[in-house]
């Protein structure tokens, strides 16, 4: 029998823990360089003009030179090398996060974790310096090392918002933490346009001033993620059943693994159905934002200089979206907030298709609409999910959201990638997102949250 000290923790003291949220916040920050400057408006253009290199020595675009990239015998467009590179990062990241989540939550000190993982990645994101002339082999390998550890990260991350914050308090929390993590990737961003506009002036190429901002972005994460390392330092995660200890981190953690998807649809079947919309529906808000600047550069021909400014824009938007829709949530709730957010993206998506080559005052009116639904979106489904998260299996529950979380959309970007291939248009493939959104929506709208929290033996919330 199991003493008094031994028994699992089954609620956390939220008001003991209150005193970690401010330094939580500050991962959002730390991280959101590399997301931003990296993920979102350098690493496409980036990666493809190496690879075009690579393929088409002194030639612009796919279409003047046979296909001559090849991985593992497979042919692979120039072009298509980014958003296949982003599909393989989640294919393995759907593996790999799983066990990450398991062990995870049976760790006493989830923030130690979490600075190995965060370190790993900023050190895998600094390696992309070093990708010059022909070398996409490299840039590929290191993006997909960058983005493993990146979601490894933030499946520590994710789950410690149930352990500090109470369920009436996570829409808020949650979408301040987003919005201080736009606001640290713009300010980097702003930072790097004048570097990248300006490049001649600082005696720079201009593939050096990208490689120097890439550089800046993973010393950014790496730096910043102290403040929460060791803010956090001494937070336990929630207490583990002695038996579950005495397995080990590994073994336990494989014998935990095998029971989750039985557990889920035995006993969470609106947890499982929450996942599935976010799935689709995250996919398509994923490859929208790495897909933008490849899609502005390739497809509507503008400089380097306008996407990164018009990503500083929607960084700052971004900003006052994620604050907005958490006001917006408490008074009409996250799950209403989220499918209004999802019609948006919609005619965002379609508005897309339309926007003439060269245009950059429709482009940057896109711009502005993404920024303020972009925050809201993703902050408010974070915070309704840890409302459907069995207590004591924070993490492992997350590294299935994380899974699917930011960067790590696979059907979309493959999706993306392969209508690409097949027509040479990137508007075609822009377009084709619609039914992530169309899906992802209707499957929402069949959730029942309050029926989910009660399976999940959490406390209801005032609103949801």
């Amino acid at each position: 029998m199991e003493s008094v000290a031994d028994a699992p923790i089954t609620t956390p003291d939220y008001a003991a823990n209150a005193k970690y949220i401010r330094p939580w916040f500050w991962y959002d920050w730390a991280n959101s360089a590399f997301v931003t400057t990296i993920g979102t408006v350098l690493y496409g253009p980036y990666i493809t003009s190496i690879a075009k290199a690579a393929a088409c020595p002194g030639q612009d675009s796919d279409l003047d030179c046979a296909v001559n990239l090849h991985v593992l015998g497979i042919p692979i467009a120039p072009g298509s090398l980014a958003p296949y590179t982003t599909t393989f990062a989640t294919l393995l990241s759907a593996v790999v996060l799983i066990f990450v989540g398991a062990i995870a939550d049976r760790m006493d000190r989830p923030a130690r974790f979490l600075g190995a993982c965060a370190w790993l990645g900023a050190l895998s994101a600094a390696g992309l310096f070093f990708v010059t002339g022909t070398r996409w082999q490299l840039g590929a390998i290191l993006m997909v090392l960058a983005t493993v550890f990146l979601g490894s990260s933030l499946v520590v991350y994710d789950s410690i918002l149930n352990q500090i914050a109470a369920p009436d308090d996570r829409d808020r929390v949650s979408s301040r933490g987003w919005a201080l993590g736009y606001l640290g990737g713009g300010l980097l961003l702003a930072v790097n346009l004048v570097l990248v506009t300006m490049h001649d002036t600082f005696g720079l190429s201009t593939g050096m001033a990208v490689r120097i901002s890439m550089l800046s972005a993973a010393s950014w994460w790496g730096l910043f993620a102290i403040i929460p390392i060791k803010g956090m330092w001494d937070l336990r995660g929630v207490e583990t059943p002695v038996a579950a200890r005495n397995e080990g981190a590994v073994a336990g953690s494989l014998k935990q693994l095998s029971s989750t998807f039985r557990d889920l649809r035995a006993h969470h079947p609106q947890t499982m159905l929450f996942l599935l919309a976010y799935l689709f529906y995250n996919d398509g808000i994923q490859t929208v934002i790495s897909a933008s600047s490849l899609y502005g550069a390739e497809e509507l021909k503008f400089e380097q200089s306008q996407l990164i400014a018009l990503i500083l824009l929607v960084q700052f938007v971004a900003f006052g979206g994620a604050l907005l829709f958490g006001r917006i949530a408490a008074k009409l709730g996250a799950w209403r907030t989220v499918l209004g957010s999802l019609g948006i993206w919609t005619i965002i998506v379609v508005a897309a298709y339309f926007v003439p080559e060269k245009a950059f005052i429709p482009f940057i009116l896109l711009g502005v609409a993404i920024g303020i639904v972009l925050g809201g979106s993703q902050a408010l489904s974070r915070s309704l999910y840890s409302q459907l998260v069995p207590n004591g299996r924070e993490a492992e529950y997350f590294s299935l959201y994380q899974a699917m979380e930011r960067g790590t959309s696979w059907f979309g970007t493959l999706l993306f990638g392969l209508v690409y291939q097949l027509t040479h248009t990137y508007r075609l493939a822009i377009v084709a997102l619609i039914i992530f959104f169309v899906l992802g929506g209707f499957l929402l709208s069949r959730v029942d949250i309050r029926e989910g929290i009660r399976q999940a033996g959490n406390e209801q919330p005032a609103i949801v």
